[in-house]
């Protein structure tokens, strides 16, 4: 079943999670250690992100197919613009779907680092929008998410222009939406509003970050747009010496969004856990999900 359509015929929301490729052998025993412990929350479906050359092919689709093998119910790998030409995003999209995959996350990926201008490679694509209409015309089965960005995506002018590069990506056949993070639930809603006014229709799932350190807020927000929260970020500072004091911080705060984001009727929660399966296994975080998912 696709991600789509778990998100059309389900009774309550879903839960999911996000990976990325290991970069050394020590990284991969530690992603497969956890990956296997994530098996226990059975998520409705996980993503992975994009190893080098930005396409589906190569290091995202063999830890895709790792986890498959784990037995999760559905894998979503990542597909990028970054660095590949038409050619290769039609050579690893064929590959994907020939390996059985029916889901893919399409996004026009980060300029490399040290570079502030994001460049297409040669004979690639600019937009993610130019990517969804790729992907929808080669693969029609395909099930699509997109990113979106509650507070802007960092190189719009402002935010009318954001929606409109958004419900592009959507017009080009994306089925759903999952944000980038947030941490005031007031600006999800908002965003969600701001979309059905411009006629985007298609579930727009909540990506979450539990958040465990001060440097892990800065190292993101390098990236992606999002306010901190005054309260948020003094108790943060306050616990800044202690490690395991902010962690509990973080968790308990995203404990709160989940709470508040599901009883104001979001279709489900995705959560950013950066290969740190152990978050999810805080006892009060794993029950709140638990019930998310219907098992308590």
């Amino acid at each position: 079943m696709t991600v789509i359509q778990k998100l059309k015929t389900a009774e309550r929301p879903l839960v999911s999670v996000e990976f990325f490729p290991p970069k050394t052998g020590a990284a991969q025993d530690a992603f497969h250690k956890g990956a296997v412990e994530l098996t226990g929350l059975n998520p409705d479906f996980v993503s992975v992100t994009c190893g080098a050359g930005g396409s589906a092919a190569g290091p995202t689709l063999e830890i895709s197919k790792q986890l498959r093998g784990l037995g999760y119910s559905a894998v979503m790998p990542h597909c990028t613009c970054v660095g590949v030409s038409r050619a290769e995003l039609a050579g690893s999209t064929d590959e994907l779907v020939a390996q059985g995959f029916q889901n893919i996350m399409a996004l026009r990926g980060d300029p490399p680092r040290g570079e502030k201008l994001f460049k297409p490679a040669a004979d690639g694509f600019r937009y993610a929008a130019e990517l969804v209409a790729f992907l929808r015309d080669r693969q029609p089965r395909l099930c699509i998410g997109v990113a979106g960005y509650p507070e802007k995506h960092p190189e719009a002018y402002n935010k009318v222009e954001d929606i409109r590069h958004l419900k592009a990506k959507v017009d080009a056949g994306a089925d759903f939406i999952t944000t980038q993070l947030f941490l005031h639930n007031h600006v999800y809603f908002e965003f969600v509003e701001k979309c059905r006014a411009a006629g985007i229709t298609v579930p727009v799932v909540p990506g979450l970050l539990p958040v465990i350190s001060l440097d892990q807020i800065n190292r993101m927000r390098s990236f992606c747009e999002f306010h901190v929260p005054e309260a948020l970020l003094r108790n943060l500072e306050a616990a800044q010496h202690d490690p395991v004091k902010m962690e509990r911080i973080g968790l308990y705060w995203a404990i709160e969004q989940i709470s508040e984001l599901v009883e104001g009727g979001a279709p489900g929660i995705h959560l950013y856990l950066l290969n740190r399966a152990k978050t999810a296994f805080y006892p009060e975080l794993f029950a709140c999900l638990s019930r998310v998912r219907g098992r308590e």
